[in-house]
């Protein structure tokens, strides 16, 4: 059995070496991009997610050809039964259509309610700047 720290050094490992592909995704989800911070290579114990958004708790994984579906299908499962949802893409859908596969995850993000409270920003502008009228 694979322990944490086995893992975490894993995915220390990919995140130095992505895939053309995650490299591809990255690029338009990192810096807040749609409004949420991503994690690369994240570690939801036992299994690495490709991406994850902590504050809605959603992991997006890129299922290349040595993907398991009956395997997926467990793994969602526990990965949901700690309060996660799981959003699957294929490669040939982020080489052929990644803006749409950005519109599916600006969608499951929109869906999914905040994992928890956000408190205001401690050092508002002053006066209200910035605030929409």
């Amino acid at each position: 059995m694979v322990t944490e720290r086995e893992l975490l050094d894993r995915a220390r490992e990919m995140r130095r070496n992505p895939t053309p592909l995650e490299v591809h995704v990255w690029r338009r989800l990192s810096h807040s991009q749609l409004g949420y911070k991503f994690r690369r290579q994240h570690v939801i114990f036992p299994y690495i997610c490709d991406f994850f958004c902590p504050s809605k708790g959603l992991v997006i994984e890129i299922d290349g050809d040595t993907h398991d579906p009956p395997y997926d299908v467990r793994r969602d499962a526990r990965i949901s039964a700690k309060g996660f949802a799981t959003v699957r893409f294929t490669n040939h859908e982020v080489w052929n259509n990644l803006d749409g596969v950005i519109l599916t995850i600006a969608d499951a993000l929109r869906s999914r309610s905040d994992r928890w409270f956000r408190l205001p920003h401690p050092n508002p502008s002053p006066e209200g700047e910035g605030l929409e009228g």
